[in-house]
């Protein structure tokens, strides 16, 4: 029997896993062609995949849907000032999401996230480094860990994370505050103990591994089309159209990667996907990058620093809100005021940043073909580890274009568990 071959494939998005899966097509000798409204080589193309925390995170199996956390949730939705907010005009917009996330908020789901995520992202070092050698990664990769601090006010959260992770294999090592400050003198010691995953890596520039990454896609003969797509159809067993506001294309299949913006895609094709979006900021300090060797994440305040070549890049902070509110200058302040608790030296900030997380309530992405349309294929809900998981996505979504097979139970990714 003839090997299937796919004809064409046309990708929406160009962020981290629509490159990732057009690299992964186009060593399949897939032609494929990546759409996007901004082009990914040029300063104003900002997406979640230029302004994230630039964490490879292969330890971050738990979520949110926990109790421990379910609980806080209410106070901490209403201070001015904390690490979670909701913009209020958004509440009836997101009471389906949080219908889905109770339901999920248990102990079985937040077991079955964990197995589920711990899946793929124990692949996900291994499919970035198959690209990494690949591509100049001077100056944008450092391999010196990633390190979490918390005080004793939380503990019983701080022993679940160990334990479910010491439960599915993950290397990880406790931390005294005294090692901590050992490993970064210049922390103030507001903080009683941390952990290190010594396997993690980090991005010195995120933005420029993408270009680095796109521009091996094109020079493999790789597509890309700069327009806005509006929507897209199956009219065949063998066709599908993408239409954008001047024009209509059509491959033999099509892969959605938009990120939080996939939702308005997925309802055309009448899947009622509860697709919505953590809003993420960053603030840079110029020039501060010095002031500790790798990542460092205050768990109790939700908030991360990383040293890139911009400065020192602060994340952080979880606002639901859409996709049109604007930007609060409250979510600003609090990771200014934050980074500054825990490292005294920072000075004044810049380049003040917002973006959209996708989220999905049980807090794993969804991977794989459409329910009514075959030749449609997902890759969008990673939430906070769409950076973490964009290679690893990569060789899954071609590998399902090729129709091969494989290991992996990709059963827990598709959009049928919503409908």
């Amino acid at each position: 029997m003839e090997k299937y071959k796919c004809k064409s494939v046309g990708i929406i998005g160009c962020g981290i896993q629509g490159v990732c899966i057009g690299l992964q097509l186009i060593k399949k000798d897939i032609p494929v062609t990546i759409f996007d409204r901004n082009d990914p080589l040029s300063l104003d193309f900002q997406p979640a995949s230029y302004g994230n925390a630039g964490h490879f995170s292969p330890y971050a199996v738990l979520q949110f849907n926990r109790t421990d956390i379910l609980y806080d949730v209410p106070k901490m939705l209403f201070s001015s000032y904390g690490p979670l907010a909701l913009k209020w005009n958004y509440v009836t917009k997101m009471i389906p999401w949080f219908l889905h996330y109770l339901k999920n908020c248990n102990k079985k789901s937040m077991l079955h996230t964990a197995k589920h995520m711990n899946q793929i992202l124990s692949l996900s070092n291994d499919a970035y480094e198959e690209i990494f050698r690949e591509i100049d990664t001077t100056n944008l990769i450092e391999k010196k860990g990633i390190i979490y601090v918390w005080t004793k006010q939380n503990l019983k959260s701080r022993e679940l994370e160990i334990k479910v992770r010491n439960d599915l294999g993950i290397e990880q090592k406790l931390l005294t505050q005294k090692e901590v400050l050992e490993l970064e003198p210049n922390l103030k010691p507001v903080f009683d103990a941390g952990v290190i995953y010594e396997s993690a890596m980090h991005a010195r520039d995120p933005h420029g591994i993408l270009k680095e990454i796109f521009k091996l896609f094109l020079n493999k003969g790789g597509k890309f089309i700069q327009e806005n797509i509006t929507s897209l159809k199956q009219i065949s067993e063998n066709q599908t159209i993408i239409k954008s506001e001047n024009e209509e294309y059509s491959f033999e299949k099509t892969v959605i990667a938009s990120g939080a913006f996939s939702k308005n895609l997925t309802d055309q094709l009448g899947e009622n996907i509860p697709l919505d979006t953590e809003r993420g900021y960053h603030v840079h300090f110029k020039d501060m990058d010095h002031l500790i060797s790798r990542p460092v994440i205050f768990l109790d305040k939700a908030f991360g620093m990383t040293p890139m070549n911009q400065g020192l890049r602060v994340v952080g902070t979880v606002e639901l809100g859409g996709l049109k509110n604007p930007s609060s200058k409250k979510r600003i302040d609090y990771l200014i005021r934050s980074a500054k608790e825990l490292l005294p030296q920072l000075q004044n900030h810049e380049d003040e940043w917002l973006g959209f997380r996708p989220t999905l309530p049980d807090f794993l992405p969804i991977i794989g073909p459409s329910l009514k349309n075959k030749n449609i294929i997902y890759a969008f809900g990673h939430h906070h580890l769409g950076w973490t998981l964009g290679a690893i996505t990569g060789k899954i979504i071609s590998g399902i274009v090729a129709e091969e097979k494989t290991n992996l139970d990709l059963s827990p990714y598709s959009s049928k568990r919503f409908n």
